[in-house]
Parts: C-alpha cells; sequence; structure tokens
C-alpha cells in the first residue's frame, strides 16, 4: 500500500461526519421551532376617576379625523444556524478489515412551523376632553393702526378737498370765459345794429334830401290817396241834356301833387265819352287837395290816378 491510500480518510468516517452534520442541523431547525417568542406583558388596565365635565356651547368647528396607528408588529429575528464543527479525520496506522453497514437512513427535518403571530394587546384608551375654555384673544395696542388709519383718512379728505377746489376753479373759469364770449358777442351785435341804425339814417337823410331837392313824380294809387279837403263833385247840367236818366259817366284822371298837396294839373287818361262830362270832372277835381304824399318820410311830387263817376240824375 502507498502512502496516498493510508493518508486519505476512510469512507466510513466520511459517512458519520456527513450524518453528524445533518443531525446538527435537524437539531437546529427543531430548536428554532421549539422558541416562543416572548410575550410582552399585558399591562393592567388603569382605571381613572370619572370626570366632571362642564359643557360649554363653542361655535362649531369642523371635525378633525384622528388616525390611530397601530404599533409595527415587531417580528422575532431567526436565529442564525450554528457552523457545523469541522471534524478532522486521522489517519490510522492499521488498516482494519472493513466491514460494509448499511448507513441509517437520514429522517427528513420536520417542516418549521411558522412563527406565531404575537398580538399585543394595547391597553384601553379612555378619551377625555377637557373643558374648553373659551379662548381669549389677546389684546393688540390697535393705536397706532387708528392714528395711521385717521391719518390716512385725512390725506384722503385733504386730497378730495384740492380735487374739489380745482374742479370749482375750473368751472369758474370756464364760466367766466362764457360770460365774456358772450358779453363779446353782445357787444358786437349791439355795434352792428347801431352801425345799421346809423347808416339807415345816413341813407334816409341822403333819400330825404335827395327826395326833397327832386321834383320826380312818384305814382301813387287812389288808394294810397288821402283827402285832406275832398272835391265837390256833380253832373254837369249841360251834359244832362244829352243824357238819359240812369245812365253812368266813368271818367279816369291823372292828377299831379306837388309836394304841399295841391293839384297842379289834372289830364284825361280815359274819357267818359261825353266831352262835357269830361272837362266838368277835371274843372271839379281841382277843387280838392291832398295830403302830402312822402317817401321815406320825406314829401315828394306824386302822380295819382282817379277813377270819378257820374250818374245822371
Amino acid at each position: 500500500m502507498s502512502s496516498t491510500i493510508l493518508d486519505a480518510p476512510s469512507p466510513k468516517l466520511t459517512l458519520a461526519a456527513a450524518v453528524v452534520v445533518v443531525c446538527l442541523h435537524a437539531l437546529t431547525v427543531a430548536a428554532l421551532v421549539a422558541m416562543k417568542a416572548p410575550e410582552k406583558p399585558v399591562e393592567a388596565k388603569i382605571q381613572t376617576p370619572p370626570i366632571e365635565i362642564e359643557l360649554v356651547t363653542l361655535p362649531q368647528k369642523e371635525p378633525v379625523a384622528v388616525v390611530e396607528e397601530e404599533a409595527p408588529k415587531v417580528q422575532p429575528a431567526p436565529p442564525k444556524p450554528k457552523a457545523a464543527p469541522i471534524v478532522k479525520a486521522q489517519p490510522k496506522p492499521i488498516k482494519e478489515p472493513v466491514i460494509k453497514e448499511k448507513p441509517p437512513k437520514a429522517t427528513p427535518p420536520k417542516k418549521a412551523a411558522p412563527p406565531k403571530k404575537v398580538i399585543e394587546k394595547q391597553p384601553d384608551i379612555i378619551k377625555t376632553e377637557a373643558p374648553k375654555t373659551p379662548a381669549t384673544e389677546p389684546k393688540v395696542d390697535t393705536q397706532a393702526a387708528d392714528e395711521q388709519r385717521k391719518a390716512e383718512e385725512r390725506r384722503r379728505a385733504e386730497e378730495r378737498r384740492i380735487r374739489e377746489q380745482e374742479q370749482q376753479k375750473a368751472e369758474q373759469e370756464a364760466r367766466d370765459r362764457a360770460a365774456a364770449q358772450e358779453a363779446e358777442r353782445l357787444a358786437a351785435e349791439k355795434a352792428a345794429k347801431e352801425k345799421a341804425v346809423k347808416e339807415a339814417a345816413e341813407a334816409a337823410a341822403q333819400a330825404k334830401a335827395k327826395a326833397a331837392a327832386s321834383n320826380t313824380p312818384v305814382n301813387f294809387t287812389a288808394s294810397n290817396a288821402d283827402w285832406a279837403s275832398p272835391p265837390r263833385l256833380s253832373f254837369p247840367k249841360r251834359a244832362a241834356r244829352n243824357a238819359q236818366s240812369g245812365d253812368t259817366f266813368n271818367v279816369v284822371l291823372v292828377l299831379r301833387v306837388n309836394k304841399q298837396g295841391g293839384i297842379d294839373s289834372v289830364r284825361v287818361s280815359q274819357p267818359s265819352g261825353n266831352p262835357s262830362v269830361d272837362k266838368a270832372a277835371q274843372r271839379q277835381v281841382r277843387s280838392g287837395k291832398f295830403t302830402p304824399f312822402t317817401q321815406n318820410g320825406v314829401p315828394v311830387v306824386g302822380n295819382v290816378t282817379l277813377t270819378v263817376s257820374y250818374a245822371v240824375p
């Protein structure tokens, strides 16, 4: 036999070492299963004496939801597996006859039961609300704020007063300008009227002077004529011899009237058909006198067309 064969561990020792290792693992698992987590001692319920609560009506506020957080469940950490001991095989100086034995059947390790959840009982909490006292607002010194507010109000009132004064001043200036313009307009109108009256007076004076200096007759109708003393008209007896009773003779005469209203001349414009009637009409009309004819207030020479009618008695 060589030295190499003598130094190698025997199969029996190797098998025994493997069996020992498996058994140690099984024992470790069984110990872990058998272990129980230490239960926390349950605290005794603390009974508190009843509290007298006086109800005070306060303004309702929105309820605040109180969420009670559950304490996180602490699971025991699994113990670390123990390291299997290392068995060193020692060579035997003498080789003994090897007896082959059947290795014992390794019992399968039991399944570890899951650790039981430990439910920690929380002590009953009796919630008691302390009597709510009305919150007293802290007193704030508002004197500085009031003074600042009053100063701001005075400043605004002063600005408003200044604006109103400026507005009133602007309105007054506008009224003054309007009054000055109205006065200027009235003065211009008055001057224009005075000028027109003056010009009219001058024109009338000139017309009067011209009319007084002129002897050109102005034509008037019988309706414009005003007798100062009317003439005496009667049917002539000489003409009655050749006329029948009830006959009518119309003669149209043109009279020239001087500036004093006297009749200077009479001419026949349209004869009546009887020369005796025409002549008698010319003679009788001269006995009358007119109110002087005027033009622009100045007496003028006038020509008057007058119709004389005679009825035979």
